[in-house]
Order: C-alpha cells, then structure tokens, then sequence
C-alpha cells in the first residue's frame, strides 16, 4: 500500500482556500474586530461567485445587518451565490436575487415574503433547491450543502470573538458549528462589543469557531412571531379547543406536546387552566412541551399545569418571565432563555408525543400544506414535529394508544399522535378542504420534482373541526379515511361528499366523533372561557413580569 503524504494539498484544500480568504481582508481587521463601516468591503472581499452562504434568517431572528450590507454588494464581483437560509423574511433577501447576488436558495419558510418568492420563482429569477424541513437543512449543512461563509447574529461578543447570544440562540450554534468545522469563514455580527470574556454573561459560542465579528448598526431582528392577542380568539377557535381537549388530549393522555402557533392552540393553551380544570386533568395532559416562550401558556403555567418547556427561540417581551421561572424554562446562571432550534426541533421529533396545529389546505386524504397558489411559505419545522419517528422506542401511554393490533409483521408498537386543525372555511370564506391541494400544482408549475406539501396524510392520526374530530388512525382504508375528513369539512365542496348513512357509520365504529359524543355542547364554546381574554390580562397573570411588544398594547 501507498503511504499518504500528509502534506499533499489535495487534502487540505478548503483550509488553504481560507487562509487566503483570511489575508486578503487582514487591512480591514483588527484582530477578530471589524469597524461597523467596513462591512461591505469585507464581504465583497471574502466572498467568491458561487459560495455557499448561510445566512442566518430563521422565522423570528435576522442577522439583517449583514443581509442588508450583503445586498449592497457589487454584482460584478459577488454574483450567483447559493442562498442557504431556513426562512426568507426580509426583502433584502429577495433583493439579492434581483440584484444578482445570489441565483439559488435552500430553504424552509417564507412567511411575509412567500408571494414575492412565487413571482420570482416564476419569473426564473430564483431558482429552489428545495423546500426543507428546519432539521432536513440544518443536517444537510453538515453532510452536502457545507457553508463556505456563514453570517449569524449575536447579543454580545468579545474581541477574541466569543459570542454571548442570549434568549435568541435559536440556529446560530448549528450554522456556525457546520462552517468552522469545515474551513468555512464565520462573520458575526453583535449588538454589543465588550473587552474580555468576564463581561460576557456566557459564551454560547467560543471565539475559535469565528472569524470575524462586526458591532452592527442596530440591534439585530428579533419578530414576536409567538405572540397571539386573545382578543382575536373567537368562539369558534373556542370550539376546536374544546374538542381537541376532551377527543384527543384527555382520551389519549397527552402529557408530552408541542404545539402549533395558530389561535386554535391559543384557545387551547388558554382553556387548560379552566375548562382543563374543570374536566380534573390537570397533571394527567400537557406537562411537557417542545414550544417557544408562548404568552398564552403564561396562565397554564402560573396554574401548576406545566412541568418544562424545551424553546426553539426567544419571544419578545417573556425575558424577564422566562427568568422567574428557571424550573420550566433553561436559563444560564444570568436568568437568560437558553433556547436551541435544532435540538428542540429534534425534541419535537422524538420525546413529544403529539403535534397539533393548523394548516390552510387540507385534502381528502389528510395531506396538507400551507402553500396555496401563489404563495410559496415553505412550512418550516412542521414535517419534523408532524411526523411519526420510526426509530422512536421509548413509549408512553399516548404513545402506546395509537396502537391497533400487532401491525402487519406481527410487533407491538405506538405511534405518534400528529392532529391538524382545520376549520371548515378561513378568510374571506375560502375552504380548507379541497379535493386536491394547490401545493401539487405549484410544484408542477416550479418544477420541483416533489409537490411542497406539508405534512403528509399517511402520517395524520387525527383531524379536528368544528364538526367534530376523525380518527383516522382507525381507518381501515382509503375509503374509510376519506369519508371521515370528508365528514368535516362542513358545507364546502368537499363535504358535500358526505352523507348521514356515512358518518352514522364512521361515529358507530369510533372512526368520527361529533361534538356531542365527546360531551361537548357548542353552546358552551364562548370567549367567557378564556383564562385570559387580552394581552393585558396575560400581563397581570405573570405578575407584571410579561412585557409585550408595542403593537400589542391597548393600554
């Protein structure tokens, strides 16, 4: 056998590559240290035409600061880069396809920016890679799609470069941890820069996996994309909540969850402490969550209902909550959220034992999705945390209800409870249920060679309506399983296909439930129910520890 040369290039390619990067910028430095006006210099300066570039741009915090610098690049000098972001949500996002930046993204969510995205997606001024999960692109970050540079935010740093990222860790750790381990340049940009590591209150990520840090012009974004008014939860979310309670949480004993961020599981989270109470379920459901910092769940909390919750992010205005209640929440030794996305989206996929949340299209087979004709949203970590892990072997008795008989190879084993919430019509009397989703011809139209769906049906056990909740885990066929989401969609073209003789059937052979089945009056279904019924009473439930951002004051 031929003995290696450890000094033969061919193996350390990529270092070499950045030890250039690194000496062509040495004048803009000091040390680790870059002036705030030197930003784009920089990046014209370490950028090359087609790097992999991961820009941190989750659902609620921006490295902005360098997406917006980035956009002011010169495109005769840093074109076609490809875009690896887990959510479009700025506009200088999208500016750098039209301006010719960038010409290819990988993605998970679009939110704000989900129309712009169809147009130019249409237009052929971006192309897509994919529509990922959050893990799906966090893992390829590691394994095929490795960051040459990579641009993050954080709360403080030092001039060695340690950085202190505060409530909002979210995905920084992963990002920079996927370019700095594979000679990828890490640029940081910071709110705050300070002297040394002793006026740090932690370091959240040590200073030898980053390159350079830069004190930003502003503080960097951070969305209360959590937050939810309870003044605009109706009787009709009321509704849903009280029969995801009592058909789904009580019957199956959820105790381990995560929960959507619709007005729907708003409802929900805001009735555990009276109408939970009532039923006697507290410390039997909804102990454990996988779950950002969700004001609404304040009142769960202040009641005893809630032993800890894992968080993906921060949420505006909970930090001082988050700190007074270190037992439910991780916090450092500075009362500060430790939150993680990555290893919560990971807790959502393997240790809850339900998802539930909502979705804008819903067809008869339970496949769902949130992207509609012209709006390409991505869905985010929805398909990680509404999915059943195969590979899960520790049980649970939520777990083990899903149970129906042997399986067809003859072994014993649960399932996880994933529920989609899905009203009959949403805004502007549009149905959720439709024969076909409009996902399937957005990807036919894209090109992509698999349709944007959400959450698949093969993985939905439960779909709840304000008509009643369909156990489809007892299907016992297609056929079946159709007529039981058929028999929810109410009056819309879809639900016509349901007759009495039908659901008569379906509800005889537990597959359906209607309201009344479950002990479940619709006229109970009131706003009076609520435990808090505005921001401000979620205010005087933390004791005056919950902040809430401007927008959502009336008072």
């Amino acid at each position: 056998m031929i003995p290696t040369n450890p000094t033969d290039p061919r193996w350390h390619t990529r270092r070499d590559r950045k030890k250039e990067r690194l000496a062509s910028v040495g004048h803009l430095a000091n040390g680790l240290v870059v002036d705030t006006a030197d930003v784009v210099p920089l990046l014209e300066a370490v950028l090359r035409p087609g790097d992999r570039v991961a820009l941190e741009g989750n659902n609620q915090k921006q490295a902005d600061f360098l997406s917006r610098s980035l956009a002011q690049a010169d495109p005769g000098r840093v074109h076609d880069l490809h875009l690896l972001i887990s959510s479009i949500s700025r506009p200088e996002h999208l500016d750098l396809f039209e301006n010719g930046i960038a010409s290819l993204v990988d993605f998970a969510f679009a939110g704000a920016q989900s129309t712009r995205v169809a147009t130019l997606l249409a237009e052929g001024t971006l192309k897509v890679g994919a529509i990922h999960t959050y893990l799906e692109l966090y893992a390829r970050l590691f394994v095929d799609l490795i960051p040459d540079v990579a641009l993050v935010a954080a709360e403080k740093a030092d001039r060695n470069g340690n950085l202190y990222t505060g409530a909002n860790t979210e995905d920084t750790p992963t990002i920079v941890e996927a370019a700095a381990f594979r000679s990828g340049i890490v640029i940081a940009q910071v709110n705050e820069l300070v002297d040394s590591v002793e006026d740090l209150p932690r370091v959240d990520i040590p200073g030898s996996w980053v390159d350079f840090v830069i004190p930003a012009d502003r503080p960097f974004q951070v969305e209360p994309l959590f937050t939810r008014d309870p003044r605009k939860i109706t009787d009709v979310h009321v509704l849903l909540a009280m029969l995801a309670i009592r058909g789904v949480y009580e019957r199956h004993e959820v105790t381990t969850l995560n929960h959507g961020i619709g007005y729907d599981t708003a409802a929900i989270e805001l009735l555990l402490p009276t109408y939970g109470e009532s039923l006697g379920l507290r410390g039997k459901i909804a102990r454990n969550w996988a779950l950002n910092p969700h004001p609404t769940l304040i009142p769960a909390i202040e009641s005893g209902w809630v032993d800890t919750i894992a968080s993906f992010g921060g949420e505006v205005g909970m930090d001082r909550y988050v700190a007074a209640r270190s037992d439910v929440f991780a916090t450092g030794h500075d009362g500060s959220l430790r939150s993680n996305r990555m290893i919560s989206q990971v807790g959502g996929l393997y240790a809850t034992d339900m998802f539930i949340g909502s979705t804008l299209q819903l067809d008869p087979l339970a496949n769902s999705s949130t992207v509609t004709a012209g709006r390409l949203s991505g869905f985010g970590g929805a398909p990680n945390l509404g999915n059943d892990p195969r590979g899960r072997r520790h049980s649970s008795p939520a777990w083990l209800s899903m149970n129906e008989g042997e399986g067809q190879l003859g072994i014993h084993r649960g399932r996880k409870l994933v529920v989609q919430i899905a009203e009959t019509y949403g805004a502007g009397a549009t149905p959720h249920y439709v024969e076909s989703l409009d996902a399937v011809d957005v990807g036919k139209n894209a090109g992509m060679p698999i349709a944007p769906v959400m959450i698949y049906g093969d993985d939905v056990t439960h779909v709840v309506s304000e008509e009643g909740v369909a156990y489809l885990y007892k299907a016992r066929d297609l056929e079946e399983r159709r007529q039981a989401v058929t028999a929810l969609a109410g009056s819309g073209p879809v639900g016509t296909q349901s007759t009495p003789a039908q659901r008569d059937q379906l509800r005889r052979d537990g597959v359906l439930a209607l309201p009344q089945d479950l002990g479940v009056r619709r006229s109970d279904a009131s706003r009076s129910l609520l435990a808090a019924k505005s921001i401000e009473d979620l205010v005087t439930w933390s004791g005056g520890l919950y902040d809430p951002p401007a927008k959502f004051r009336s008072w």
